[in-house]
């Protein structure tokens, strides 16, 4: 019989860490600390009274139980996911879709999708869909797992994407954005140095979008001000630049409707060019349902009217 102590997540961050050979790489890809995994490791290692890893120059590699472990816990594993696949198989029709979203798709592709898709008159319109946001490695963890069907938004530039199928639908540049009558709206050129003298909205360190921060801050030499609000938030970060002279690291599609109401301002310098891929992201080792289907469908329409506009 199966130690009752012995719990899911034990055996996920074995295989994880017995998959990538690294405790660092593992909480990556479960989106979880490193502490963590090795807190995990470490409760299950005691439960069974042995040692399941060792630490090598190349990273960590598995005892002779650890190997004895693996070639069963994984097909268990496996099997037991089938089994959870199949039964949501049976109820393919009625259940939800679980749908994971970047911030980069919460003020426009996402909610229009959602309305066309409960407004439409579709035989799928009635299936309700639950949506995640978070980080794209938190996400994409998640999708990998089978307990996300979709992930949207801007995630090309992510490590966890690798081994996902990615649909790319339209570029979207992250923009710097100031209030109306802010000190620096409209000054053209507008130098870099100039931008530290304000406090700055911006990605959380660790996310995709704060990768591009980083290379712009690179190219211009620039370091961050001290003054900084770390945030995915889309209201609190619009809230704090129309009420201050903080620039926001924002997403255009977030922005586009205030700046065409002239409420905030583009500046003249340019975070990124072109922008990143948007686009949707599925697990292809997992069969997709007629309501999935039917959705991604939905919001490739909505992304291609948005382009097309």
């Amino acid at each position: 019989m199966l130690n009752s102590r012995i719990k899911l997540r034990h055996l996920q961050a074995f295989l994880e860490v017995a998959r990538q050979r690294s405790f660092a790489r593992a909480a990556e890809r479960l989106a979880i600390t490193q502490p963590g995994v090795s807190k995990t490791i470490r409760e299950l290692e005691e439960i069974l009274g042995t040692g399941l890893f060792e630490r090598t120059p190349q990273g960590v590699a598995l005892t002779q139980a650890g190997l004895t472990l693996l070639r069963h816990a994984g097909p268990a594993l496996r099997a037991l996911e089938e089994g959870v696949g199949a039964i949501g198989d049976s109820h393919r029709d009625t259940r939800w879709l679980r749908v994971g979203a970047l911030s980069t798709v919460e003020s426009r592709l996402l909610p229009e999708a959602l309305q066309r898709w409960h407004g439409n008159g579709s035989p799928y319109g009635e299936v309700g869909v639950n949506v995640v946001t978070g980080p794209s490695a938190f996400l994409l963890s998640r999708l990998r797992r089978g307990e996300l069907d979709l992930v949207v938004g801007r995630m090309t530039e992510a490590r966890e994407i690798h081994d996902l199928a990615f649909e790319h639908l339209y570029y979207e540049r992250l923009l710097l954005v100031v209030r109306a009558g802010h000190p620096l709206a409209g000054v053209d050129p507008l130098a870099a140095e100039a931008l530290t003298d304000h406090p700055w909205v911006l990605p959380p360190p660790q996310t995709t979008l704060r990768q591009q921060v980083d290379s712009f801050c690179v190219r211009h030499a620039l370091s961050l001000p001290s003054r900084l609000l770390e945030t995915l938030s889309l209201p609190l970060s619009r809230g704090y630049a129309l009420a201050s002279d903080a620039i926001w690291v924002a997403p255009e599609e977030a922005v586009a409707d205030a700046l065409a109401r002239g409420e905030l301002c583009e500046l003249s310098l340019a975070l990124e060019r072109q922008g990143g891929s948007v686009g949707l992201c599925t697990n292809a080792s997992l069969r997709p349902s007629l309501a999935l289907e039917a959705f991604c469908e939905t919001l490739r329409e909505v992304a291609t009217g948005a382009i097309r506009a």
